[in-house]
C-alpha cells in the first residue's frame, strides 16, 4: 500500500475552502457540486406501520430535514415504502426518501422501485461478518471480488435504469471478514471496502454516488473521511460526502461527539450533506445538523486569499493522528500537562476580581456538585495592578480546593507591578501568569517568561502563529520551552479559530517545539456568538475537539460558558468525546429505526443511570444486530437487541449470553462486568 502520509486531504488546514465534488440528485434535491450542504435524518418507526413512518417523515420535513431515511430490513417493510412514498406525495410533502439496507439484496431490489436514493453497507451487503480469522491469498481475495461483483450489479444496473441515487455507507463496526483479515479493523479498512463498491459501479458506468465512513469513535471517523478523499483524489473520484458518527448516543455527549466529527471535517471543506445522531426523538437531530451547516456554508463563502495559508502541512500527519510532542510541565498538585499527561480543565470565572464572596460561592458549589471531575484551575482575570491584592485574599481561600490559579493580565499590567507584589509563599496552589503580546513587545516577552521561571510560576504566552514568526519566537527559542504554555485567544485576519490553533502548533515546532499548547474557547475565537448553551456547545467541541483529535492540546478551557458547572462538564464532555481523556463511562448506544427491538430511548438512560460511574468502561446499547458486535470492537460490554423482548449481551465482539429477558438484562449486564472486575460501587 503506498504511503498515505503526505498527500493532502483538503485545500488548507487553516482556512475553508470547500472540496470539489460532483453533483449527484436524490430525486430534486442535490447534493455535491455548488448545493448546499444538506441536512437529513432517518424515521424510528416500524416501516410496515404506515402511518406512523409519514406522519414522522413530514415532522421531520417540516422541522427542514431535505431528506429521510428509512429502513427496510426485509422485503415486507421495502414493499410498504411504495404506500408511504404514495401518501407523502399525496399529502404534498416532496422530501426525497432513501431506503437503508443491511444484509438483503431482495429487499433493496424491492427498495428501489419506490425510492429516490438505496443506502447499502457494503460490510454486511452480500459479503460476510462472522468474526472468522481466515488468510486470503490474492488468488482467494479476487475470487471474493469477483463474487462480490456478480452480487452487487443488480442493485447497480437497477438504481441506473431507474434513476436512483446511492449511498454506499461504510460503518466501522460492519467490516466484512475479508476485508477485517487483509486491512484490520481500521479506517484504511473502511475506504477499501467502499472503493470495492465504487469501482463495481463505475464498471457499470453508474456514477450517482455518494459514500459515508461512519464510526463510533469520532477520531476513527475523522481519519476515515480524510483518508477516503485522499484515495479518491488519487483515483480520480470526485463522489460527495455524507458525513456523520454513528451510534453518538443521547444528551450532550452525542452532540459534543456528533460535532467534532461532522465539524472538524466542515472546517476543512468537506461534506456535502450530514446527519447527526441521537438516541431521541430524530426532531430533536435537525436543529443541530442545521446549526452545524450553518456555520459550514458560512464559512465555504468567504472570499478566500490563501497566500501563505495555502501551505503544505508541514509534519502533520494526516493518518498517524498521534499526540503532539512536548514536555511535561506542573500546573499544581496532581495536575501535570504535556509529555503522556492527560490535558488539564481551566475554568474562567465571570465575575470581577473585587467580587471574592461571589467567585468562592460558586467555586466551591460546583466542586461540590461535580465532585470528582471538577474544576482543576481557575481563571481571573486581572485589569489593573490593584486587582492582584484581591487575587491574594482569594487564593488564600481557595488553593485548598484549587489545584491551580491563571492569571489573565490585561495590557495595564506589568512585570513592575508584579515584582512588587507579595506573592503567596511555596507550597500552596502554583500560579500560571497569562498575557496576551503582540510581536511588538517580543522583548517583554521573554522579560515575563523569566520572571515566572524566576518565581516558580508557569507563564502562558497568548499569542499567534504570526507573531511566534515574527519576533516573539526569535526571543523565545533560546530560552527554551520550560515553564512556557502556548495558545491563542483570537484567530488571524486569513484563518479561522481551529486554522490559527494548527498554525501556532506548527510554528511553535521551529521555535519552542516542546512548549504544550492551551486551547482557549474565547468570544473571538466564535464563529457566531449567540447566548444560547447548544451553540456555546457546539463551538467548543469543533474547535477543542477537532484540535484534539488531530493530537494537538494540553488544557482546555471554556471561556464562553458563564456558568462554571456547565463550563467544567462540556469541558470533560469535550475530552471524553475526542477520546483525549476517559473520566467517566463511554456509551455506544444507536438512534433507532424500524429495525430496533427495544426502546433505546428509555433503555439508555436506565443502563447509564446504574452503570455511568464506571470511568474507562466502554458500553455498546444497540437496537439490533446489524452494527452490534461490529461497533462494538471498542466495547468492553454490549446490550444488544436480539429478538422482541430478549437481549444478547457480549463482552467485547463476543455474544456470551443469548436471548436473556429484557427485565433482567440490565442486572445481568453488570453482572458481566462485575464478573470482568469493571465494576465499582456509586458513591
Amino acid at each position: 500500500m503506498p504511503d498515505q502520509s503526505n498527500m493532502q486531504y483538503c485545500k488548507s488546514r487553516y482556512q475553508s475552502e470547500r472540496r470539489v465534488s460532483r453533483r449527484i440528485n436524490i430525486g430534486d434535491v442535490g447534493i455535491g457540486g455548488n448545493q448546499p450542504l444538506r441536512v437529513q435524518s432517518m424515521t424510528t418507526t416500524n416501516t410496515q406501520d404506515i402511518e406512523a413512518t409519514v406522519k414522522q417523515t413530514i415532522a421531520l420535513a417540516e422541522a427542514g430535514c431535505e431528506i429521510v431515511r428509512i429502513t427496510a430490513p426485509n422485503k415486507k417493510a421495502a414493499t410498504a415504502l411504495g404506500e408511504i412514498s404514495r401518501k407523502l406525495r399525496a399529502a404534498n410533502c416532496k422530501v426525497p426518501l432513501v431506503a437503508d439496507i443491511h444484509f438483503l439484496p431482495s429487499a433493496a431490489m424491492e427498495a428501489v422501485k419506490h425510492v429516490e436514493k438505496v443506502r447499502i453497507n457494503p460490510g454486511n451487503y452480500a459479503d460476510k461478518k462472522k468474526f472468522a480469522v481466515l488468510e486470503y491469498s490474492d488468488a482467494d481475495y479476487t475470487e471474493e471480488l469477483e463474487r462480490l461483483h456478480e452480487a452487487v450489479s443488480p442493485i447497480i444496473l437497477r438504481c441506473k435504469e431507474l434513476g436512483r441515487a446511492m449511498r454506499i455507507g461504510t460503518n466501522h463496526g460492519s467490516l466484512s471478514d475479508r476485508i477485517m483479515n487483509r486491512y484490520g479493523d481500521t479506517p484504511l479498512g473502511m475506504v477499501e471496502c467502499a472503493l470495492e463498491f465504487i469501482r463495481i459501479a463505475q464498471s457499470h458506468n453508474f456514477h450517482d454516488i455518494c459514500l459515508s465512513m461512519k464510526a463510533s469513535n469520532p477520531k476513527v471517523m475523522i481519519e476515515a473521511y480524510r483518508l477516503a478523499v485522499k484515495r479518491m483524489d488519487k483515483e480520480g473520484m470526485d463522489y460527495p460526502l455524507h458525513l456523520g458518527v454513528t451510534e453518538a448516543g443521547d444528551g450532550e455527549d452525542a452532540r459534543v461527539k456528533s460535532a467534532i466529527g461532522i465539524g472538524s471535517l466542515l472546517y476543512d471543506g468537506l461534506g456535502d450533506t450530514i446527519r447527526v445522531s441521537l438516541t431521541e426523538d430524530p426532531i430533536y437531530e435537525i436543529p443541530v445538523a442545521l446549526d452545524l451547516a450553518k456555520k459550514a456554508m458560512s464559512l465555504w463563502k468567504k472570499k478566500v486569499n490563501f497566500g501563505d495559508a495555502k501551505r503544505k502541512s508541514g509534519s502533520f500527519n494526516h493518518i498517524d493522528l498521534s499526540k503532539r510532542l512536548n514536555h511535561s510541565i506542573e500546573l499544581g498538585a496532581d495536575c501535570n500537562i504535556g509529555g503522556d499527561y492527560p490535558p488539564a480543565v481551566i475554568v474562567k470565572t465571570s465575575h470581577a476580581i473585587k467580587d471574592t464572596q461571589l467567585i468562592i460561592k460558586e467555586v466551591c458549589a460546583t466542586q461540590m456538585q461535580l465532585k470528582e471531575n471538577n474544576i482543576e484551575g481557575l481563571q481571573l482575570t486581572i485589569c489593573r495592578p490593584e486587582d492582584l491584592q484581591h487575587f491574594i485574599f482569594l487564593h488564600e481561600a481557595l488553593h485548598s480546593v484549587i489545584k491551580f490559579f491563571v492569571l489573565e493580565l490585561s495590557a495595564a499590567v506589568d512585570i513592575a507591578d508584579l515584582e512588587t507584589l507579595e506573592w503567596p509563599e511555596d507550597g500552596l496552589a502554583k500560579i500560571t501568569l497569562l498575557q496576551h503580546i503582540p510581536r511588538q513587545d517580543s522583548y517583554y516577552c521573554a522579560s515575563l517568561l523569566q520572571f515566572c521561571r524566576t518565581q516558580g510560576f508557569n507563564c502562558a504566552i497568548d499569542c499567534t502563529a504570526e507573531d511566534l514568526r515574527d519576533e516573539i519566537g526569535v526571543q523565545l527559542k533560546p530560552m527554551g520551552s520550560g515553564n512556557l504554555i502556548l495558545t491563542c485567544s483570537a484567530p488571524t485576519a486569513c484563518s479561522h479559530s481551529l486554522g490559527s490553533y494548527r498554525d501556532l502548533s506548527e510554528t511553535a515546532n521551529s521555535f519552542v517545539p516542546e512548549a504544550p499548547i492551551w486551547i482557549r474557547n474565547t468570544a473571538n475565537n466564535t464563529l457566531y456568538p449567540n447566548d444560547y448553551f447548544s451553540d456555546r456547545l457546539l463551538e467548543s467541541s469543533i474547535l477543542s475537539g477537532a484540535l484534539l483529535a488531530d493530537g494537538i492540546g494540553d488544557a482546555i478551557s471554556i471561556e464562553t460558558e458563564p456558568d462554571l458547572t456547565k463550563a467544567t462538564i462540556l469541558a470533560y464532555n469535550i475530552l471524553q468525546g475526542a477520546r483525549a481523556r476517559i473520566s467517566k463511562t463511554e456509551f455506544v448506544a444507536c438512534p433507532s429505526c424500524g429495525r430496533t427491538l427495544f426502546d433505546l430511548q428509555s433503555v439508555t438512560k436506565e443502563i447509564r443511570s446504574r452503570t455511568g460511574h464506571l470511568k474507562g468502561v466502554t458500553i455498546a446499547i444497540m437496537g439490533c444486530i446489524v452494527n452490534g458486535p461490529g461497533e462494538m470492537a471498542d466495547a468492553d460490554f454490549g446490550y444488544v437487541g436480539g429478538a422482541p423482548g430478549k437481549i444478547n449481551l457480549y463482552v467485547g465482539k463476543e455474544c456470551v449470553k443469548y436471548n436473556v429477558s429484557s427485565s433482567e438484562a440490565l442486572d445481568r449486564l453488570i453482572d458481566l462486568i462485575k464478573e470482568h472486575d469493571k465494576w465499582i460501587e456509586a458513591e
